[in-house]
C-alpha cells in the first residue's frame, strides 16, 4: 500500500510537525495547478454570458455570442440528480448486523432519528452544493460536524436544531496524496478559513463537542498573536515571504485581520529519524506554523469522517473527472462557429468598402452620394456567402454532449425519431440512461451512505439527555414527538439510502407488473402476492403517498358506505310512493267513494 502514510523529519519542537504539513500541503497543491485551471476554464464557460469571459475571448471575431451549452448541461444532471436521490419522503432504513439491534424499537428510533436529521433544511442545501461539485469539479468532498442552534434569551433557551449535520469541503480547499490505493486510507490535509468570531461562537454553544478544547486553544492564541501583531514595529520581510497566505497581501495584513487559516491532516504520520509512528490522527496547525493540537481521531469507525466521490475515475490517480472535462473543446467549437457565421452575416450586410483614387468624406447610407475625382471610385468587397449554406452539423453536435455528459435527450421529455411500441420507448430509455443510473448510483454508495453513516455515529458520540424529534407516520398522515436518548439509537449496523430510483427503472417495474397480471402466469402466481403491499408499490411509484390513497381494504368500507346509503334512499322512495298526497285521485287510502266521504263519521268530531 502506497502513500499511506505522512512522512515527517526529525520532528523534535511541535512547530516543526507544524511546518512540515504545511509544507506538504503547499506541494501537492502546486502539483495540481494544471488541474485547477481546467477547472476555473470549465466553470467560466458554465456561467458564461459572452466570449469574453472564456478562452474564445482570443479569436478576433466581432461577434462575441456564447451558446451556454455546458450550462444547460449542468442544470439538466443538477435537475435529474436531485429529482432521483430525493424521490419521496422517506428513503432510508436502518439494516441491522447484530440481533439486539434488529428489534422492532431499535429500527424504527434509528429511521425516525435519521428522517428528522436529513430533514432539517441545512441538509438538502448543503447537498445541493455538493452535487454542484460532482458535475464542476468531477470530486465532490463533505464531512460532518456538530451542530447546536439554541440560544438563550432571557434567562430561557430558544428552540433550536441539535444534532449532526452536513459541511461540504471545495475541491480547492483539500489535498491528498493521490496515488494511494483509495481515499480514505490517504492522508489528508483540509484548508479552512475562519474568524475569530465564529470560534468564540462555538465556544458559546450551549452543547460541547470534542473540538471544544482545540476551540479554546486556537483562540487564546489569536488573541495573543493578533495584539503582538498590532503593536509590533519590526520587518515583516522574512515572515512575508516564509508565511504567505493565500488572500492576502502581507503576513502582517493577514495578523492584523480578524481571519485564520487553518491546516487539518487527517491520517497517519511517521517521523524517518526518530521512527516514531503515529496512527490515525487529527493535527490542527494555525498559521502555517503553529501547532495546536495532536490528538487520535475520536471516530467510532477508526477513519476520518471525510469522504469524495470522483465522477469518473482514474486508473493510479484519486482526481476524477468531471462529465463537463471532455466537452469544453466541442463548446469552443459551437461558440466558434456561432460568431464565425455571424461575422459572414454582417459583412454581407455591411460589405468592406474598397476606395480608390481621391474621393470626398461620405456618409454609407440609402441613397448616399459620392464625390470621387476622376479616379477615384468606392467598391464594395463581399465575402462568399455559400460557406453560410453549408450543415455545420450544430444540432448534432449539441445532441452529442448531452449524451457524452450521460445526460440523454429522453431525461429531458424529447423522444428519438420513429415509431415504436411503448415497451420500445421505455427499453430505450433504460438504455440511454445507464451512465446516468451508474452515476447516481455511484454517488449515492460512496456519498450519500457515508455521510448518513457518519451523521449517525457523531450523535452517538454527542448526544447528551433527550432529544425530542417530531415523527411523520405516513401510514395515517400524523405527526407525533418522540423523545430519545443515546441509547436508543446505538446499535450495530448502518444506514442505507433506498430512495433513488430513476424515472425509466420506475415505468420499467410498473410495465413488469402489468404485463405479469395480465399473463398467463398471473393465477397461479396471485396466492403469493399480497395486494396491499402492490398498492403501497403503486402509491410509491406514482409519487401520490402524500394524497393517502393507499389504505387496508378502504374500498370495501366505502362500498359498504355506499351500499348503506343506496339502501336509505330505496327506502325514502318507497316511503314516498306508499303516502296520499292529496292530488287527484291520490286523496285517501280509504276505499270509501268520495261522493260519500262526507257521510263517513269522524273520529274525535261533534257528532261523537
Amino acid at each position: 500500500m502506497t502513500g499511506k502514510v505522512l512522512e515527517l523529519q526529525n520532528v523534535i519542537a511541535p512547530d516543526q510537525q507544524a511546518t512540515q504539513i504545511t509544507e506538504y500541503f503547499t506541494q501537492w497543491d502546486l502539483l495540481r495547478n494544471a488541474w485547477k485551471v481546467e477547472k476555473e476554464e470549465i466553470r467560466r464557460y458554465v456561467y458564461a454570458t459572452d466570449t469574453t469571459k472564456t478562452t474564445n475571448a482570443q479569436l478576433p471575431w466581432k461577434n462575441k455570442t456564447t451558446v451556454p451549452k455546458l450550462c444547460q448541461i449542468s442544470d439538466n444532471l443538477y435537475s435529474n440528480y436531485t429529482a432521483t436521490l430525493f424521490p419521496q419522503r422517506k428513503w432510508l432504513v436502518w439494516e441491522a448486523n447484530e440481533r439486539d439491534a434488529n428489534s422492532r424499537e431499535k429500527r424504527d428510533a434509528i429511521a425516525n432519528y435519521m428522517q428528522w436529521v436529513i430533514s432539517q433544511p441545512s441538509f438538502k442545501h448543503e447537498l445541493d452544493k455538493i452535487i454542484i461539485d460532482y458535475i464542476h469539479f468531477g470530486n465532490c468532498f463533505a464531512t460532518v460536524e456538530w451542530n447546536d442552534q439554541r440560544v438563550e434569551l432571557d434567562n430561557k433557551v430558544q428552540a433550536g436544531y441539535v444534532g449532526p449535520s452536513v459541511r461540504r469541503i471545495s475541491p480547492l480547499d483539500i489535498v491528498f496524496n493521490p496515488t494511494a490505493e483509495n481515499f480514505q486510507d490517504s492522508p489528508k490535509i483540509v484548508r479552512s478559513l475562519t474568524s475569530m468570531g465564529e470560534i468564540q461562537e462555538r465556544l458559546e454553544r450551549m452543547s460541547q463537542d470534542e473540538m471544544t478544547d482545540d476551540y479554546r486553544k486556537l483562540y487564546n492564541y489569536l488573541k495573543e498573536i493578533r495584539w503582538t501583531a498590532r503593536t509590533w514595529q519590526g520587518d515583516w520581510i522574512q515572515r512575508d515571504r516564509l508565511y504567505a497566505m493565500e488572500g492576502f497581501t502581507s503576513f502582517r495584513n493577514y495578523l492584523m485581520s480578524n481571519w485564520v487559516e487553518t491546516l487539518t491532516f487527517y491520517g497517519d504520520w511517521h517521523d524517518t529519524y526518530t521512527e516514531e509512528f503515529k496512527k490515525n490522527r487529527v493535527v490542527t496547525v494555525v498559521d502555517r506554523h503553529k501547532l495546536i493540537s495532536d490528538k487520535p481521531n475520536p471516530s467510532y469507525f477508526g477513519n476520518p469522517p471525510i469522504f469524495h466521490v470522483p465522477w469518473r475515475k482514474k486508473q493510479d490517480n484519486l482526481w476524477g473527472m468531471g462529465p463537463l472535462d471532455n466537452l469544453v473543446g466541442m463548446q469552443y467549437r459551437l461558440d466558434h462557429i456561432e460568431n464565425m457565421a455571424a461575422d459572414v452575416w454582417d459583412l454581407v450586410t455591411y460589405p468592406v468598402q474598397m476606395v480608390t483614387g481621391f474621393v470626398e468624406e461620405f456618409v454609407w447610407e440609402p441613397g448616399a452620394k459620392i464625390f470621387a475625382g476622376e479616379e477615384g471610385k468606392v467598391e464594395l468587397v463581399t465575402p462568399d456567402v455559400q460557406i453560410l449554406q453549408a450543415d455545420m452539423k450544430l444540432e448534432r453536435l449539441a445532441g452529442l454532449m448531452e449524451e457524452m455528459a450521460g445526460a440523454p435527450k429522453e431525461a429531458m421529455g424529447f423522444r428519438t425519431p420513429g415509431e415504436k411500441t411503448k415497451y420500445e420507448v421505455q427499453r430505450l430509455e433504460n438504455a440511454a440512461a445507464r451512465v446516468f443510473q451508474n452515476k447516481i448510483k455511484q454517488f449515492e454508495e460512496q456519498m450519500v451512505e457515508p455521510l448518513l453513516n457518519a451523521m449517525l455515529e457523531l450523535a452517538r458520540r454527542n448526544m447528551v439527555g433527550v432529544t425530542t424529534i417530531k415523527v411523520f407516520d405516513t401510514q395515517y398522515n400524523d405527526v407525533s414527538f418522540q423523545d430519545l436518548t443515546v441509547e436508543d439509537i446505538t446499535g450495530i449496523g448502518r444506514i442505507k439510502p433506498v430512495g433513488a430510483r430513476h424515472f425509466a427503472e420506475q415505468a420499467d417495474l410498473i410495465q413488469n407488473l402489468t404485463q405479469l397480471t395480465s399473463s398467463g402466469l398471473w393465477p397461479t402466481v396471485q396466492p403469493h402476492f399480497s395486494g396491499l403491499k402492490l398498492a403501497q408499490i403503486l402509491s410509491q411509484y406514482f409519487n401520490i403517498d402524500d394524497y393517502d390513497v393507499v389504505q387496508p381494504y378502504v374500498a370495501l368500507a366505502e362500498q359498504a358506505d355506499a351500499q348503506k346509503k343506496t339502501n336509505a334512499l330505496q327506502e325514502q322512495i318507497h316511503m314516498a310512493a306508499g303516502t296520499a298526497t292529496g292530488l287527484g285521485e291520490d286523496y285517501h287510502l280509504s276505499p270509501v267513494p268520495r261522493g260519500q266521504a262526507s257521510s263517513v263519521p269522524q273520529i274525535g268530531g261533534q257528532g261523537q
